[in-house]
């Protein structure tokens, strides 16, 4: 893909994404979180003694984080680490906190390209700045780099973005890929490809998944400056279970039964649970954390599962907490349970398996010991092979499969725990890849 391409992309994303606007929430809030972007940047990096003025070249540092060795990066002054969305964070997340806890003065900008992750994440106490990223443009980049003037870059998983990473480039500022993955479908291994693996060139070094990725890169030349350092959500997923949800409602739903938390489903997902809950097994208790929380959709999913109560409903009138065992299905409308809530499934159900991007992320559910299940469509999620391959997860179609393997994982008490222990052993096995991100910083430390 050429310049030109790339530019009328760029164009038509923009354009497209303000018409949407006109009706999308989603895509309303994109719009507007960009409206005013370089304002607030000047802002919020000139407010009080974090004052971070455009065009300087280095921040004040105190004697005593000198001292004692904090800071990596020959005393880097600011550290940008750019996420897509919510999963991208999660990823990255392990870094940037490891990077804060070992240097906490060490000043750290987090940027969203979606709505979906900034809006969750804006109130994030781990970064002192979280911005939308303005969209790429060559004078956007010079535009926003200037404002932010980092030392280091950590880019998680994907998103390219060329302008800004040749603006870097362009400034000698090293930029790290973290987590990322490859496979033979994605425009770096195609004969259109230029621009994208000229994107590729500009990062300094490139932490992946697996060594399929490595090998990927090898095919267009990129051989030098590649790790296989494993997926830092493994990091992530151990430190969420190391705090449980204690939540009064949840509890009272569950009322110690065998539940199965479903999380981020779709229509086609929900469909193949309403008919096995309400069709197949009555008595067996659901909890549903439906991927999109518009008011359309949970109508849909209330009448779908005919016995169901909304979370937001109990915590609205406390009153029905007495009654909520009533129901069959709790129906989760509000935001950032799902990683703890499924502790309480006695088999977990992953989304997304019905779609074409296909399941979420299924290691919140395999760090936490339990059966996993989850949609025809999972191929290229690795993790999901391995813990099939290891009989922690099982495939379903459709709802005989779904009553086929809850029936095995009900009954068999033998082959359940089996499931949960090689679930939770693969997660604890590849922990790590932050640790080996942090190694190459601090051994690094003049790049």
């Amino acid at each position: 893909m050429t310049k030109i391409f790339y530019n009328l992309f760029l164009f038509l994303y923009s354009a497209g994404i303000r018409i949407a606007a006109l009706w999308n929430p989603k895509a309303k809030k994109w719009v507007e979180g960009r409206r005013q972007i370089f304002r607030e940047i000047n802002d919020k990096l000139s407010i009080g003694n974090k004052q971070l003025a455009i065009g300087n070249e280095q921040q004040t540092i105190s004697n005593a984080a000198i001292s004692n060795n904090l800071l990596p990066i020959g005393h880097c002054q600011l550290i940008w680490m750019h996420c897509a969305s919510l999963g991208e964070f999660e990823q990255g997340r392990p870094l940037l906190e490891a990077l804060k806890n070992k240097n906490p003065a060490q000043k750290i900008v987090l940027t969203f390209f979606s709505p979906s992750g900034y809006e969750v994440v804006k109130d994030y106490k781990g970064a002192d700045y979280i911005f939308y990223l303005p969209m790429d443009n060559i004078f956007s980049a010079k535009k926003f780099i200037d404002a932010i003037n980092p030392s280091l870059v950590l880019w998680v998983k994907y998103e390219y973005w060329f302008y800004y990473l040749q603006e870097l480039k362009r400034r000698n500022i090293p930029v790290l890929l973290v987590s990322g993955v490859f496979r033979k479908s994605q425009p770096f291994f195609k004969w259109y490809g230029g621009i994208w693996k000229k994107m590729l060139q500009n990062f300094d070094h490139l932490f992946v998944q697996n060594e399929v990725s490595k090998k990927l890169l090898q095919t267009i030349g990129i051989n030098q400056n590649v790790t296989v350092s494993g997926d830092t959500r493994f990091d992530r997923v151990i430190e969420i279970a190391k705090q449980q949800l204690d939540d009064n409602i949840i509890k009272a739903f569950c009322q110690n039964q065998k539940v199965i938390v479903a999380g981020s489903t779709w229509e086609d997902d929900e469909i193949i649970l309403a008919a096995y809950g309400d069709e197949t097994n009555h008595d067996q208790k659901i909890i549903i954390v439906p991927h999109e929380l518009d008011k359309a959709h949970l109508d849909m999913v209330k009448k779908m599962f005919k016995k169901s109560v909304c979370y937001t409903e109990v915590q609205n009138n406390t009153s029905l907490i007495s009654s909520i065992s009533n129901y069959n299905t709790l129906i989760i409308d509000t935001v950032g349970m799902l990683s703890r809530l499924y502790s309480y499934g006695h088999i977990n159900y992953i989304g997304g398996g019905f779609t074409n991007d296909g399941i979420h992320n299924i290691l919140e559910a395999a760090v936490w010991g339990k059966p996993i299940i989850i949609g025809e469509n999972y191929e290229k999620y690795f993790e999901a092979v391995d813990l099939i391959d290891c009989a922690a997860a099982e495939s379903i179609s459709d709802v005989n499969e779904l009553k086929e393997v809850m029936d095995n994982w009900l009954t068999d008490e033998i082959a359940y725990k089996e499931s949960g222990k090689a679930a939770k052993e693969y997660v604890y096995a590849k922990a790590g890849a932050a640790n080996k991100v942090m190694e190459y910083i601090y051994v690094n430390s003049t790049i």
